[in-house]
């Protein structure tokens, strides 16, 4: 009976990662790449804005990275200091490019990086009103120094509402190297960037920590207030701009993540304070959430060891299969953050803990302690 049950259920994973590999927009060859740039005959004017909240440690890095860009065209930057109480506006430097303003207090109804980004953006249409266009960078992200001219080269030619990055990830602590590229991995597999950048296609999404943004697009789609509310606000804003226009969605190894998670526990909170809102508060896309990841990635190496243990040939060739898929469609992304292809082998025990950490998103929820970034917590909206 056991056998049966563990059997069928070694089957089910495999058809589930057959799909998966097959039909689910090629998320795992993760290929999406920004390309160098070309000539252009007029680099437009661009302006980056920065929402800082208690960000002293990483800002002046992010400044000096957006100064020292290789960029043709006007670029200025304006860093918001979202009330911050760790002497922020100090660190991130000096410039005559460079403004910073101190945020005013969080108004109602909004979410705290979302309202500093509508600041910055009023700003900048005093001190850039000549900027085609705004990146919307977090202010813990080194640029490449070419990172803005491949951007703006790709979105003039190809026409871009929104132009966006998946920066890489710090992964150098033990948690990073087992949670870090299996949340990349994850995010591909929930948004396949192909799909996102097929303007064919609904699906859309965006990386907040690097975001080239159309400034016509973004005021014609109603602007940052139209998604004010929304705690997962890159997604929400590629939804909202892919209404008008294209998007493109990819990865990087140059431009990266100066943020350390160097305690499970921070992951954790990075994790819990949006998974729920992912699931739309519904205890029934938890249960299924739960469920799916149990069978997709628990499943196969438990019915691997029932098979030795029980000496059946069937259950271990169809769970091994499921495995072999599991470990080879995670390949690419672990070597994007060089990781040997043996740590495909670690990617179960990345999704029992990802799964832990929606389940404790959910509690959280119910418990009225939900949404909590930054010491503030909101109510959320996905």
């Amino acid at each position: 009976m056991i056998s049966e049950l563990l059997s069928g259920v070694a089957a089910i994973s495999l058809v589930i990662w057959i799909g998966l590999v097959v039909f689910r927009g090629g998320f795992w060859r993760a290929d999406q790449w920004l390309g160098e740039a070309g000539d252009l005959v007029d680099w437009p004017a661009v302006v980056a804005v920065i929402p800082a909240r208690n960000e002293a440690e990483t800002i002046g890095r992010t400044v000096d990275s957006l100064l020292a860009q290789d960029y043709a065209g006007d670029f200025k930057i304006i860093v918001v200091d979202d009330n911050s109480e760790d002497g922020t506006s100090a660190a991130a430097g000096q410039s005559e490019r460079l403004t910073v303003i101190t945020g005013s207090p969080l108004e109602p109804g909004w979410k705290g990086k979302l309202w500093a980004v509508q600041q910055g953006l009023a700003a900048a249409a005093v001190h850039a009103s000549e900027a085609r266009y705004v990146l919307l960078t977090d202010a813990d992200i080194d640029h490449h120094r070419t990172n803005l001219r491949e951007l703006v080269f790709k979105a003039e030619k190809e026409s871009l509402d929104l132009a966006s990055l998946m920066v890489r990830l710090r992964c150098v602590s033990v948690w990073e190297r087992l949670l870090i590229p299996a949340f990349v991995y994850f995010f591909q597999k929930l948004y396949p960037f192909a799909r996102v950048n097929d303007p064919a296609r609904p699906e859309a999404a965006a990386a907040g920590g690097c975001m080239l943004v159309r400034l016509s697009a973004l005021r014609a789609a109603g602007g940052i207030g139209e998604i004010r509310d929304r705690l997962i606000d890159d997604c929400a804003l590629g939804a909202l701009l892919k209404k008008g226009g294209p998007l493109w969605l990819g990865l990087t190894e140059q431009t990266h993540s100066l943020r350390a998670y160097d305690d499970l526990s921070e992951i954790w909170d990075m994790v819990a304070r949006t998974a729920f809102v992912q699931l739309n508060h519904s205890a029934l896309a938890l249960i299924g959430t739960v469920i799916g990841m149990v069978i997709i990635y628990v499943a196969p190496p438990v019915c691997m060891v029932a098979a030795l243990v029980l000496r059946d040939h069937l259950m271990g060739i169809v769970s091994g299969s499921a495995m072999a898929l599991m470990v080879t469609s995670y390949g690419p992304t672990l070597r994007l953050y060089g990781r040997p292809g043996w740590h495909g082998l670690r990617l179960p025990v990345a999704a029992v803990l990802y799964t832990l950490m929606t389940m404790s998103s959910a509690l959280r929820h119910w418990q009225g302690r939900g949404g909590v970034w930054k010491g503030r917590s909101y109510s959320e909206t996905p």
